[in-house]
């Protein structure tokens, strides 16, 4: 119903992409945890960082469910790789993209739709997760600067040799009843006082970067105001609407991956004289699994062309979001059972698949607060 030719041409041409050159890579980083730069690269050749972005600004000008059907796509062979490439489109690119000025979207968008560069979205702290207003990063005006303080955590692009800067939420006044007013801040790499560390020891999407972000003193020009004062809260959490539709489709990619993964195994495996997908407790699992990741599919899609057509898509998004992690929780899990104990080692992908998914019910806002952004809308 949603998907044209253009639509099946871009899941056919990342598919390739992704088996032939994430796929044989993609357990030695994941061991390695190991960001690659040339991976990085050559998603940015095959021109999927800032495919909705226009071409003025060195975009692909193509809509909201090509770009999912992208993030899927590379989901379905390796989600670190598919984080990097989310995480930079819809957090990375997007706040710039819909609340920057021109001579802003000039200066920084085109660079990072190249794959040569990378931008964090510097929201969460180590005090400030589900509830978002919580932020304790300061900034005060100085004459003509902004001088920040604080600090940032599970920022995903923000530390790599290639990310160039971060845009940050900050408190810039505290009124008397102690509401709290956000503004958002352009903060490039080098700047002096801002220091972006990679975070090690993951469990999941090893071969993704990740930092904690650091401001002492760090000095920006009110020329890199994001947006208007004020606006911070409400740019960032329009920004997790759209970005909730990329984890979705993580999750949609990653059920998928999983379940032929799954299903490849079972046709292969013998028990009892016969392959184990003929026996009804195999084909069972498989056939939940596939109504499971079509169900998904399909609200997913619905939620990306509302938004493609202009429509409130805000409460889909949420629930795509919900549905899709919750899917790639379900399917991967089945998907270990079916490969029995070999499902644990890392030989095997499906292994990688159980870890990768579990981050998907908790970033970019929890399976929780999905629960309560949906019963909100429906007039709960």
């Amino acid at each position: 119903m949603y998907l044209t030719e253009e639509h099946e041409l871009i899941r056919n041409t990342v598919r390739d992409f992704a088996e032939r050159e994430i796929k044989p890579r993609a357990q030695e980083l994941d061991e390695k945890a190991e960001f690659s730069i040339e991976l990085t690269n050559m998603i940015g050749e095959l021109g999927l960082f800032g495919m909705y972005v226009p071409e003025q600004y060195g975009g692909q000008g193509l809509d909201t469910l090509s770009y999912i059907i992208a993030v899927e796509e590379i989901a379905r062979v390796d989600g670190s790789q598919a984080a990097t490439l989310a995480a930079h489109n819809s957090l990375g690119i997007g706040p710039l993209y819909n609340y920057g000025n021109e001579e802003q979207k000039m200066q920084y968008i085109p660079p990072l739709c190249t794959g040569k560069a990378l931008w964090g979205f510097g929201l969460t702290e180590p005090d400030a997760g589900s509830d978002s207003r919580g932020s304790k990063t300061r900034a005060v005006k100085d004459g003509k600067e902004w001088v920040i303080n604080g600090s940032k955590i599970f920022i995903t692009n923000a530390s790599s040799e290639i990310s160039i800067g971060s845009t940050v939420q900050t408190v810039t006044s505290v009124n008397d009843k102690g509401d709290k007013e956000f503004t958002n801040f352009i903060v490039p790499q080098k700047t002096a006082g801002f220091k972006a560390v990679s975070m090690h020891g993951k469990m999941m999407w090893r071969a993704s970067d990740t930092a904690e972000l650091y401001f002492d003193d760090c000095r920006v020009p009110e020329k890199n105001m994001l947006g208007k004062m004020g606006e911070g809260s409400k740019i960032m959490l329009d920004t997790l609407d759209a970005g909730r539709l990329s984890i979705a489709a993580m999750g949609l990619g990653c059920a998928q991956g999983a379940y032929e993964q799954a299903m490849a195994y079972a046709k292969e495996r013998k028990q009892f004289g016969k392959p184990i997908i003929k026996f009804q407790v195999t084909a069972f699992k498989l056939a939940d699994m596939a109504v499971k990741i079509e169900h998904a599919r399909s609200l997913l899609y619905q939620a990306c062309w509302l938004k493609d057509t202009g429509k409130p898509y805000a409460m889909f998004a949420a629930m795509a979001k919900l549905n899709c992690s919750e899917v790639a929780k379900q399917v991967a899990d089945e998907a270990v059972q079916i490969h029995g104990g070999y499902g644990l080692m890392k030989d095997y992908p499906v292994e990688r698949f159980y870890r990768d998914q579990r981050l998907l019910q908790i970033g970019e806002g929890t399976s929780e607060i999905q629960r309560l952004v949906i019963s909100r809308y429906i007039g709960c």
